[in-house]
């Protein structure tokens, strides 16, 4: 049996370290909560997420040790899941001040500038989590054949559909 990890930097699955460097979602399931599609950034063999006020919500994910994570590739379809150790990662910390500018400046359509967005994620108690691969990813055959799809949850963006303008009166025979 081969060491799959030899050729990896980071010690993680190769496919699990290619997957996360192409990664800007990924789907992330807590134990206890539905998994949620979540922005991530690939930085030092993890990803990182931010959650709170303000940004994308990840029920769980801030208190959470572990997690499980999906990642899809070109084509669309899931082609890895692995597990993940979560830690959570504070401001005023060494660690919060190169991972957060770094997550910020990949941030997309965020009004100020990075340092800015830095500042209102510390005041504001947003979440950065990492996720470390933490054990045997599965791929290919290990993967379920059937489909995982579960029915939309409520959301508040959710809004009632209007009936359609019309300009004038439709005859019916």
């Amino acid at each position: 049996m081969t060491d799959r990890t030899a050729g990896s930097p980071t010690g993680a699955d190769p496919l699990v370290d290619e997957a996360m460097k192409k990664a800007a979602v990924a789907w992330v399931k807590v134990p206890g909560c539905p998994a949620y599609a979540l922005w991530c950034v690939a930085s030092e063999g993890a990803l990182v997420v931010v959650s709170g006020p303000g940004e994308q919500q990840a029920p769980g994910l801030a208190d959470a040790e572990r997690a499980e994570v999906s990642l899809r590739g070109d084509h669309g379809g899931r082609i890895v899941t692995w597990p993940a150790r979560v830690t959570r990662i504070l401001p005023g910390t060494e660690d919060w001040d190169q991972t957060a500018p770094v997550v910020a400046a990949k941030r997309l359509n965020a009004s100020g500038s990075s340092a800015d967005l830095v500042a209102r994620w510390a005041a504001e108690g947003c979440a950065l989590s990492r996720l470390s691969p933490a054990g045997e990813p599965s791929a290919g055959k290990d993967l379920p054949d059937g489909s995982l799809a579960e029915p939309p949850r409520d959301a508040p963006v959710l809004r009632a559909t209007r009936k359609p303008f019309r300009l004038h009166r439709v005859r019916r025979r």
